[in-house]
């Protein structure tokens, strides 16, 4: 949660369980629960989700990733995020990927590089759900196409 304005309280987590659950009951993908291989530990979610604030790259569908602290610098989000640009390329049919985040947050940044993401300066944008002058308010936008058939 290092680029998220707070940390969430055990009553946010749920609600975004539901969230999660509902967005799979009404797309049919969303964000999916990662874990290692080797012994089954819950490391995050890596997935797909339609934002829920409005843009002006909207719409669109996001690939994002949260994964715990312990687990970073292992290629692990890069692993993930493969398996699911392919599956939304390949099963979904998506056209399109979008990613995005602080301009700080260079391990996804490089993340979305290594998935073949291209930054779109002209996409960056101001998050709406966060207030002016916040800190993290500022976005860099990455888009990934579909390759051609």
């Amino acid at each position: 949660m290092e680029f998220y304005p707070t940390t969430l309280t055990p009553e946010e987590s749920d609600a975004a369980m539901i969230r999660i659950q509902n967005h799979f009951d009404r797309l049919g993908f969303g964000l999916y629960a990662a874990e290692l291989r080797e012994s089954g530990t819950f490391i995050g979610y890596i997935g797909l989700n339609i934002p829920s604030f409005e843009a002006h790259f909207m719409p669109a569908v996001e690939i994002g990733w949260r994964i715990g602290f312990h687990f970073w610098g292992r290629g692990l989000a890069t692993e993930g995020a493969c398996a699911v640009v392919e599956y939304a390329f390949q099963v979904l049919k998506l056209p399109s990927l979008v990613s995005f985040t602080v301009p700080a947050n260079h391990r996804s940044r490089r993340v979305m590089e290594k998935l073949g993401m291209v930054h779109d300066p002209h996409g960056d944008f101001d998050h709406p759900n966060l207030p002016a002058g916040h800190p993290l308010r500022h976005h860099v936008l990455y888009r990934l196409n579909a390759p051609d058939p």
